[in-house]
């Protein structure tokens, strides 16, 4: 038995509002969830598993219509989804009434119900949210039942507010494959067996690192699963090193060239570090247009030699107030030394 296990698609989210690419992100993550489709049909998947968020908010018809004209290219697939904090089925969801081609179920129960598909051999266990929050461990004390071949669990959850699990006891479940979701990093838990399948594309900056799915295969018994990366962008974090020669063109210059080895296609924080000529300072709005950038800090540092301006100006006021931040400042208040430093040598009071 073959199966795709995906999570946290959000449909309708649009990444970095406001910035230039974010119509773009709206429409990739629709371009995504059906090239997963896509695939799972030729991989001849049996199952397809959704873990929660399938959709960034409340769906509305349209958009279970548009959804579920995908599922029809797979009609030999059966497909089981819940849904997620994101999600979660209000009084009125659209969930709760639309009806699905023959080949897709739904746990819509906010408690743990189960479908089964006895030509695969197979029980899919897990539940729908009601309510943005859930503060139980649902999953603590579930067990499986030992009444098919194979069980499966569907769950969504990990955090404090949305169904705190625990990894011992959900592995004391005994049940075959844990599908999981909200969690948008991929994470294996238990190889093989408990798996977070992270977004399918990234939500936000925080999403860093590849993204895609789990494919996976139930013979005999035995899992055997694989992630697949497969999103269109990634979020990437990237240093940036200046020297008192790095002026802003070479700047711009070696960003340009950064972005380029590292994906023009994927989007950027940036951290400018190094000592800098005291002179100068960069403009950061310039640098936004070496490619798809969402943040940029400036962490560099004029490079000042500390001894020399205290033996320079021994017993004035800037000797003091240097002095003052003891050897070893940290980060922010490096900060603020040097901009305090910069600010007495320009108005002269270094030498009071």
């Amino acid at each position: 038995m073959r199966f795709f296990h995906i999570a946290d698609v959000h449909l309708g989210a649009e990444p970095d509002r406001g910035f230039p690419w974010s119509q773009d992100r709206s429409r990739e993550i629709w371009d995504s969830f059906r090239k997963v489709i896509e695939q799972a049909g030729k991989f001849h998947a049996d199952l397809f598993l959704i873990a929660g968020d399938l959709f960034h908010r409340q769906p509305l018809v349209k958009d279970l219509k548009k959804v579920n004209a995908l599922f029809s290219m797979i009609p030999d697939t059966k497909i089981v989804l819940i849904a997620g904090n994101h999600d979660y089925l209000r009084k009125d969801s659209p969930y709760r009434k639309f009806k699905w081609g023959k080949n897709v179920r739904g746990l819509w129960n906010q408690n743990i119900s189960h479908v089964d598909f006895p030509e695969l051999g197979v029980r899919i266990s897990g539940c729908s949210y009601g309510s943005r929050e859930i503060t139980r461990p649902v999953y603590d004390s579930l067990k499986k039942s030992g009444e098919m071949p194979v069980e499966i669990l569907l769950a969504h959850g990990g955090d404090e507010k949305h169904i705190p699990i625990s990894k011992e006891r959900l592995a004391a479940s005994g049940f075959d494959y844990i599908a999981l979701g909200h969690i948008h990093k991929p994470q294996i838990l238990i190889k093989d067996r408990m798996i977070y399948a992270g977004a399918l594309e990234p939500i936000d900056k925080n999403d860093i690192g590849p993204h895609g799915f789990i494919k996976g295969e139930i013979r005999n018994g035995r899992v055997q699963t694989a992630f697949v990366s497969s999103a269109l962008r990634e979020y990437k974090n990237a240093e940036i090193i200046v020297t008192e020669a790095t002026a802003q063109h070479s700047l711009e210059q070696k960003i340009r060239d950064i972005i380029k080895s590292m994906g023009e296609e994927n989007i950027y924080t940036l951290t400018i570090r190094g000592k800098r000529d005291p002179e100068s300072e960069f403009y950061l709005k310039s640098l936004y247009r070496a490619g798809n950038i969402r943040d940029i800090e400036d962490k560099s540092r004029p490079s000042y030699s500390l001894e020399e301006l205290c033996s320079r100006y021994r017993g004035s006021l800037l000797e003091e107030y240097i002095r003052s931040f003891g050897e070893n400042p940290d980060e922010e208040e490096q900060k603020a030394l040097y901009y305090g430093i910069g600010a007495l040598l320009e108005t002269g009071e270094e030498i009071l």
